[in-house]
């Protein structure tokens, strides 16, 4: 128990899952950042995705780089050759290589919106209009400036080219000033257009600067001589980007709210084109590459797009992009058994597949339309009106992807059902539902799809649940009369051969049907209403989430309750089941994330998160654990850490408190940080210690080799096998090898060193008869009754040291009846401690071979024998009928007919 509990306190995450990476995060709301790198050539991109930045290279929009998360969400962000500067809070930090924070830079008391560049210095400023010019490698502040948030709140700021230590500054007043920051002037003060300014940026042309403005209109600017050049006015709200192009063609492009672009021609002064529905949110950044016909952008829609502009009208097309879902997250579910697909639906109303291996794998299903043919032929712009519902649920099986759909979804508060095809990645022939319904107010509410992709199966909220065949979209029978159920139905599954049918009814009823000729074979209430239901094909095993919190595991082959578990404090979401059947993992409203062992029907592991996991999904391989979050777009990848180290799975307390986890890619440990924590702690829990004993009761062998007591009563033999045909030779010269003393332990014989010339030449007798060390043991030990330092040496010697030892035992070979008995005694005990068990038969039966003859002599050994004889007697019947037991058994399972 204390063992226990020192491995729970030292438990501070999940012992079973760590956090790996995010999928389908690319942008939000912050614009995105393009720098030039030197050294390689090539241009790189870098966007916000919360708590951390993405590095991507623009040629082939490949992911290079993943930083290391900070504390808060970043508000804005800046480059410039070497570093990567971004803000959060009232912080911001230097990045180098794209992942670490080599500076940090605090000073500012409000959050920090503007962030420039500007040589060795980085320029801050703040909503309180409180600008800061920092020295980038000692973090100093150089200069301060405030600013009367009500006379002038900066809302915009660039450095012109050319214009040495000068910043142009933008407001929300509508004027502009222009300072010197190594002298610390207010240069000139433009008077503006009484409209507050949202971008500056730099022209191609010296002195001349791009103003875009809250009404929508773009000023281009002379600031040397303080005139306007030319306007330009987009009716589509703020302005909230300009780039201008530098390959030759003079195009600026100006983003708008709307997710809208438009293209102007600086030449004739006009409209020559636009982009609309660029991005469905506000255009977050747009830039031009340098001398490149290639446009860069980003919004809050978690789109990166790059566009070229190729064709002879001037208007852009998409090269390439990389998108994920624009809204947050409904159900996902892994796609396939090589477990690198993840289908993931969202409110967006999208069915998306990421891939866990790059992200040039990912592809988008598309929207959900209710009649695709006639949006092609009207070519109708606004699609709002012809847009399914999110998708709530769906099933997918990819046995016959290629022949025609695999997939099967139902939409929120819709009736019919949509099919989708995988391969062509698009939506797919039927929307199947019942023909005649009286009530409209009827939706699908559960959905799956047999293993062999033939059938769909639909629940519906009126309790019906119907059979369709997914490559002609025909209806193939109902189960029940009129209906399945009494209530709305919760779950539906197909066992993996087609034979057996599960449904669930919010009513409380469990009931399983024959799935050919649809009839009812068994049905089951329920201790509450069930929320949802999930079954493991291969093992037969039924996963049930109830209303009241806790599950139940059935087997479908005997229809029986095998595990009820309960600890979860909210609503359970989400289920998923490992390939191999033992864990089931679930998710609920109380934010935790719990992995109950089915064998042992215990909970093994459980963590927190910042926020609720709706979905859960286990990859067919194994390898990770997929989850979505309320209000997150992205799908959060766990390793599994018990395919690459040894865990040690014990219960958990009911009392148990976990720790919270912060999402994968969000979480500010570095990663050599997080591979000592997992280490040190598997580490502390794999040390065991066996005992030398587990049981006094338990007959305990020694870990002796068996060449040590085996073979003791047959030496006599050995050593005549092994006797030399001839004499040993006496070598030559002098051995090449330090002679050693032979034994089991080699020592290296000492030279015998003569100090005293004067040593007497008598024989001393006292020394011929010197007893072995054994021997004297043995007489300590039948004074104090402890054999344990006499036993430890006979361990140590070899098959011909212990017969010599016992055999100068007698007393015609130097020893005593006394140590006879002593010896008999240690025999005597090492059967009481019921220790070294095979150790005590051997040195008794080579005891009894060697002084046989003698013993019946002696009473006091006589005794000593009897005594030892019902010992070894009572201990030996003992484990014969232990054995025999064994044994009976084993005959009977090889010959029974189970």
């Amino acid at each position: 128990v204390a063992e226990m509990e020192r491995y729970v306190e030292g438990r501070t995450a999940s012992s079973l899952f760590a956090g790996f990476r995010a999928l389908g995060l690319f942008s939000n709301d912050i614009p995105h950042v393009v720098r030039f790198s030197s050294l390689k050539r090539r241009f790189y991109v870098t966007t916000c995705v919360g708590k951390s930045f993405h590095t991507y290279d623009v040629q082939k929009l490949s992911l290079v780089a993943v930083s290391n998360s900070v504390p808060q969400d970043i508000c804005c962000m800046a480059a410039d050759g070497r570093l990567v500067f971004a803000a959060y809070g009232n912080i911001f930090s230097a990045f180098a290589r794209n992942k670490e924070i080599v500076h940090t830079f605090k000073g500012h008391k409000a959050e920090i919106h503007l962030l420039q560049p500007f040589g060795d210095h980085i320029i801050s400023v703040d909503a309180d209009s409180v600008l800061i010019i920092w020295h980038i490698y000692s973090e100093e502040e150089y200069l301060q400036l405030t600013f009367d948030k009500s006379v002038f709140k900066i809302s915009a700021i660039l450095h012109p080219s050319t214009y040495l230590n000068k910043i142009l500054l933008g407001s929300e007043q509508g004027s502009l000033q222009l300072w010197n920051v190594k002298s610390n002037k207010l240069l000139y003060t433009f008077p503006g257009w009484k409209v507050g300014v949202t971008v500056l940026q730099q022209a191609p042309a010296v002195d001349v600067v791009a103003v875009g403005l809250m009404s929508g209109q773009v000023i281009i600017h002379n600031i040397k001589f303080d005139e306007t050049l030319m306007k330009f006015r987009q009716d589509w709200g703020p302005i909230t980007s300009i780039s201008f192009r530098t390959d030759g063609h003079p195009i600026m492009a100006a983003g708008s709210p709307c997710g809208h672009i438009g293209l102007w021609d600086l030449e004739d002064k006009k409209l020559i084109n636009q982009m609309r529905n660029a991005h469905s949110t506000a255009i977050a950044g747009l830039t031009f590459l340098h001398r490149e016909p290639l446009l860069v952008t980003n919004g809050a829609d978690n789109a990166l797009r790059i566009w070229i502009f190729d064709g002879p009208t001037g208007e852009g097309r998409l090269l390439r992009f990389r998108m994920g879902h624009s809204a947050p997250l409904t159900r996902i579910r892994y796609y396939g058994q090589n477990g690198q697909q993840i289908l993931s639906a969202s409110q967006d109303g999208t069915l998306q597949s990421f891939s866990t291996v790059h992200e040039k794998f990912n592809k988008s299903l598309g929207l959900g339309l209710i009649n695709k043919k006639r949006l092609k032929r009207k070519g109708l712009q606004n699609t709002m009106s012809v847009r399914l519902p999110p998708i709530i649920k769906f099933a997918a099986e990819e046995a016959r992807e290629s022949d025609w759909d695999g997939i099967i979804a139902c939409h929120q508060g819709k009736l019919s059902c949509s099919t989708w095809n995988y391969q062509r990645s698009t939506i797919g022939a039927y929307f199947l539902k019942p023909k005649e319904l009286k009530k409209d107010d009827i939706t699908a509410t559960a959905v799956d799809i047999t293993s062999c992709g033939n059938f769909a199966v639909i629940g519906l909220s009126s309790g019906s649940v119907d059979v369709y065949n997914m490559q002609s979209g025909i209806h193939r029978g109902s189960f029940g009369k009129d209906q399945a159920h009494k209530g709305s139905i919760r779950g539906v599954a197909v066992d993996g051969l087609n034979q057996l049918t599960v449904t669930a009814g919010s009513e409380g009823l469990l009931k399983f049907w024959n799935f050919k000729n649809k009839n009812l074979i068994h049905s089951m209430s329920l201790d509450s209403s069930p929320n949802m239901m999930l079954l493991h094909r291969d093992s037969g095993i039924l996963g049930l989430a109830l209303d009241d919190f806790s599950i139940s595991v059935l087997d479908i082959e005997t229809r029986k309750i095998m595990r009820e578990f309960s600890g979860h404090q909210g609503q359970i979401n989400d289920m998923a089941f490992s390939p191999d059947g033992r864990w089931l993992i679930s998710a609920a409203m109380d934010c935790s994330v719990r992995t109950w062992d089915l064998p042992s029907g215990c909970l093994v592991d459980c963590f927190l998160l910042d926020a609720a996991p709706l979905n859960v999904t286990m990859s067919p391989t194994g390898d990770f654990l997929a989850t979505s979050h309320v209000d997150h777009l992205g799908i959060y990848l766990w390793s599994n850490i018990s395919l690459y180290s040894v865990v040690s799975l014990r219960p958990l307390p009911t009392d148990y408190v976990p720790s919270v986890v912060m999402l994968p890619g969000t979480c500010q440990t570095q990663d050599i940080d997080i591979t000592e924590e997992n280490v040190e702690p598997s580490d502390e829990m794999i040390e065991y210690d066996s005992p030398e004993q587990l049981n006094e009761q338990l007959v305990t062998l020694s870990l002796l080799p068996e060449s040590r007591w085996k073979n003791l009563l047959n030496l006599d033999v050995i050593k005549k096998k092994n006797k030399p045909k001839e004499p040993p030779r006496v070598p030559k010269s002098a051995p090449f090898f330090i002679p050693t003393v032979p034994g089991l332990v080699p020592r290296y014989v000492t030279p015998e060193q003569n100090n005293d010339p004067q040593q007497s030449k008598v024989v001393n007798l006292g020394i011929l008869a010197q007893k072995s060390d054994f021997c004297l043991k043995l007489e300590e030990g039948l004074v104090n009754n402890t054999y344990e330092a006499a036993l430890s040496l006979l361990k140590e010697m070899g098959p011909s040291g212990i017969e010599t030892e016992l055999r100068n035992l007698s007393p015609d070979c130097g020893g005593s009846i006394e140590v006879m008995q002593s010896f008999l005694k240690m025999i005597e005990m090492m059967l009481d401690r019921k220790r070294d068990f095979e150790l005590a038969q051997a040195y008794l039966a080579l005891f009894l071979k060697l002084h046989l003859k003698m013993l019946p002599t002696e009473p006091v050994l006589l005794e000593e024998m009897t005594k030892l004889s019902s010992q070894v007697e009572e201990s030996w019947i003992h484990l014969q009928s232990l054995f025999n037991q064994s044994m009976c058994v084993l005959n009977y399972i090889k010959s029974a007919l189970l």
